[in-house]
């Protein structure tokens, strides 16, 4: 068995390439799995970033998720803005933040 079949990819992930009236993913499984472990990654790798910033700047827990959030949902970057809010949500989880912390409007 390949390492791309025992990858679980949770379901939060998976409905970002849902199409509103369809049952099945607009994208390969294949394709989700890499921007699932992406977008993984990247969260775990936030987690001592964002306490840096929580304690070293004296801001909110919001104000740090939206920060990372602006960074991570840039034009051309490597993160479209549903993946990136999906990265900030799980960042906020990982530090065990509230998700009402996660407030991303400008």
């Amino acid at each position: 068995m390949s390492d791309d079949n025992q990858v679980e990819i949770p379901q939060s992930f998976i409905a970002l390439f849902m199409e509103p009236g369809r049952s099945k993913p607009a994208a390969t499984r294949f394709f989700i799995a890499e921007r699932y472990e992406l977008c993984e990654d990247m969260a775990s790798l936030l987690t001592q970033t964002a306490q840096e910033m929580l304690h070293g700047l004296g801001i909110a827990e919001a104000d740090v998720l939206k920060r990372c959030y602006q960074g991570l949902a840039v034009d051309n970057g490597v993160f479209n803005a549903v993946e990136a809010e999906w990265v900030v949500r799980r960042l906020a989880e990982l530090s065990q933040w509230p998700q009402s912390a996660v407030l991303l409007a400008a």
